[in-house]
């Protein structure tokens, strides 16, 4: 008897009720719950003695991707803004993992934050392996005129800003055989004009991306992308209209929006030595939506 799951039909429903959060969001107010992987991502050793900044770590992606890092063996910096019953809860599933957690909170767009993140990743982890940058802002506007000077300023400060800040700073504690993840999207490929700021930064995240695979790569440092389709996280209800929300992720091919920890296992693979030859590249975990 096959043992197949139908795509469609795992993990998620088709639609979610109406419902907004305050910016940035909080996992305790999202209905339903996402799914991070908490009872079901299993790991085999694959990151065993690696240390690990994630970016965004508190929740959505950050979340899953640090449940799945401490159960491969990794131990696990969260850089989160000032979520921080989220980022205790992500915390308490990294410590059952038997591995350590360390909770850096602050704003990532200010450039000592950046190195207040790295300087605390080599003093309590000793050392960084892997680097997450997964950290994002976004809101959806109806036209160009509803995007204030602020909040453009503010996508590119919180989304690529960083991603600079930060590799800028990681580079002389990177040793060969280190990977760096950065979380771009799917609106890199087929843009949303609804979210202009926001798919512009992703735009240049995947450029960036490119860019430093090139030259990094002479130091043994990969470097690659991971670009998320439509994924029910708070970020959902803080920045889109209710509309929006109750029709999220029903326009890809897989009608339904994906759960965080669907993209788990692609940072693991970018972060393990099983993708020793893969730098530059880009995994879409889009539910079908093409980026060709």
């Amino acid at each position: 008897m096959s043992t197949n799951s139908d795509p469609r039909e795992k993990n998620s429903s088709n639609a979610f009720p109406e419902q907004q959060q305050a910016i940035p969001g909080t996992e305790s107010q999202l209905t339903p719950k996402a799914d991070h992987g908490e009872h079901t991502y299993k790991g085999s050793g694959k990151l065993a003695g690696k240390k690990a900044i994630i970016t965004g770590g508190d929740s959505g992606i950050g979340r899953a991707v640090a449940i799945a890092f401490a159960r491969e063996g990794a131990d696990v910096l969260i850089a989160y803004l000032n979520e921080h019953e989220d980022a205790a809860e992500t915390k308490h599933y990294v410590d059952a993992a038997g591995r350590r957690a360390v909770l850096v909170s602050g704003d990532i767009s200010a450039e000592s934050h950046c190195q207040k993140i790295i300087d605390t990743a080599v003093s309590e982890l000793g050392g960084i392996d892997i680097l997450v940058n997964n950290a994002a802002f976004q809101m959806s506007r109806q036209s160009l005129q509803e995007v204030s000077t602020e909040e453009w300023e503010r996508t590119f400060k919180t989304n690529i800003y960083p991603m600079f800040y930060l590799c800028k700073m990681a580079e002389e504690h990177l040793k060969p055989g280190s990977s760096v993840i950065n979380t771009t999207s799917v609106n890199a490929y087929k843009p949303k004009p609804t979210l202009i700021a926001y798919a512009s930064t992703k735009g240049a995240i995947q450029n960036f991306t490119s860019n430093m695979a090139q030259l990094w790569g002479e130091k043994g440092i990969r470097v690659n992308c991971v670009a998320p389709g439509p994924i029910w996280t708070p970020l959902i209800p803080s920045t889109m209209t209710e509309e929006e929300v109750t029709s999220f992720g029903q326009d890809v091919p897989l009608q339904r929006a994906g759960q965080p920890v669907e993209l788990a296992s692609s940072y693991v693979l970018l972060a393990s030595d099983e993708a020793s030859y893969i730098s530059g590249a880009t995994i879409q975990v889009t539910g079908g939506t093409p980026t060709i």
